[in-house]
């Protein structure tokens, strides 16, 4: 995963921890003082809120403890794309340039440029360099790009 994905990991750990799980505690100690439990949907509801809560910071705490964090910012830029770079890439055809960021599967949103190491796109353009025309396969056939900039940011 990038730096930045795990700070963002982090971020919400923090949140989940410090703001949501006392809100969630105070809701069930509160809905537990108007009486009967069988039939108290407020106490039902905040139980299942205490429960989804609880297991985002599980999972959380799972991913960033497995988590290889890769800070491509430090490493020297060789022109070659590696996780965590910023590629801009042009459709030789359409001549249509896009910039794509490849990182990890948590992190990826294709609507901010963000994609999959996964992705047949970050798949084919790892290992490639700065200016190598690569072939990838679409769902709509192959497709020449151009790799015009790599930036490691």
């Amino acid at each position: 995963m990038t730096a930045e994905g795990a700070a963002k990991l982090r971020e919400e750990l923090e949140h989940l921890k410090s703001v949501d799980r006392p809100r969630i505690i105070n809701a069930i100690a509160e809905a537990r003082e108007h009486g009967d439990l069988k039939e108290n949907a407020e106490y039902h509801a905040a139980r299942e809120q205490q429960s989804f809560c609880e297991g985002r910071i599980q999972d959380i705490e799972g991913k960033l403890s497995n988590a290889q964090v890769i800070d491509v910012t430090k490493m020297p830029n060789n022109g070659k794309v590696i996780f965590g770079v910023t590629a801009t890439i042009l459709n030789v055809e359409t001549e249509q340039e896009t910039t794509y960021r490849i990182v990890g599967d948590d992190e990826a949103d294709i609507k901010s440029g963000l994609i999959s190491v996964n992705s047949p796109i970050a798949r084919g353009l790892i290992g490639k360099s700065l200016d190598d025309v690569v072939n990838i396969q679409t769902p709509s056939g192959t497709v020449e790009y151009e790799i015009v900039d790599v930036a490691y940011v």
